[in-house]
């Protein structure tokens, strides 16, 4: 396994070069994908590439084009290094930084598999947000006959490249805030292995110079939107789906790992 942190940015703030440093702190190789900011968070990037003695890859968009583009770029990028795997950290914070070489660990061991972040939430983490997630949760189960998603909206996660890269070439979606549940559901469509990793997250707040890009209103719009495609997706993959399920689906569903 040759594997890199990828952290997405778009209009992060301050919290962007923060967050890079903690990554470099703990891996060598990280790709910071500026995804059209125009707040000047990535201005310090490159000095801080010179001075960190690791190998930091900063990759700038000409516009915003969402998440899922920023990391579909840093994919292929990744995978002309040579790279097999990249850990995908959001670049607001939230995602603990001494918990990339866990996530490590558990890709060497499991080479194969999908690794998700399975949040783990204190007090600061929104209940709107918390019980909101419940609802995409289900419905990705529910897409995959049960494939052991536990967490379907967390950034948080390790990806093999190439099954990566073959769930962004099977759709023209997937390339904003649907992202990250649309490509977990292709994968496992695809038979990739999955594991859930527990995994601590922390919402900052404004006043610490926390910076959210979820549009309540737009946002589930396009979820919505997408689950009514990949349930059709669904049921034209329906005795696809029942035959994995009867042979057992997730060859790793009932794994445990510990955060």
């Amino acid at each position: 396994m040759k594997a890199c942190v990828m952290i997405p940015s778009y209009n992060t703030g301050p919290l962007l070069e923060v967050t890079v440093r903690k990554a470099l702190a703990v891996w060598d190789d990280v790709f910071v994908i500026i995804d059209g900011s125009t707040d000047g968070s990535a201005d310090g990037l490159e000095e801080l590439s010179n001075a960190s003695g690791k190998n930091l890859r900063i990759h700038r968009l000409p516009e915003n084009r969402g998440k899922g583009a920023a990391v579909l770029a840093g994919v292929n990028l990744a995978l002309d290094e040579g790279f097999t795997h990249a850990l995908a950290m959001d670049a607001d914070g939230q995602h603990p930084a001494d918990y990339v070489e866990k996530f490590m660990a558990v890709g060497e061991q499991y080479p194969d598999a999908l690794v998700l972040g399975q949040p783990v939430f204190d007090a600061s983490a929104p209940a709107l947000r918390v019980n909101g997630r419940k609802v995409s949760n289900w419905w990705a189960n529910f897409v995959t006959l049960w494939w052991g998603i536990n967490d379907s909206l967390f950034g948080m996660r390790l990806y093999p490249l190439q099954p990566l890269k073959n769930a962004f070439a099977s759709t023209l979606f997937a390339r904003r805030f649907d992202f990250d549940p649309e490509v977990v559901i292709r994968m496992c469509w695809r038979g990739t292995p999955l594991l859930n990793l527990p995994t601590p997250v922390k919402y900052i707040s404004a006043e610490d110079g926390g910076v959210s890009q979820f549009k309540y209103f737009r946002d589930n719009t396009l979820l919505t939107w997408m689950y009514i495609r990949l349930v059709i997706g669904a049921i034209l993959r329906l005795p696809m789906l029942i035959m994995r399920a009867v042979k057992g689906g997730n060859p790793l569903k009932g794994t445990t790992l510990k955060p």
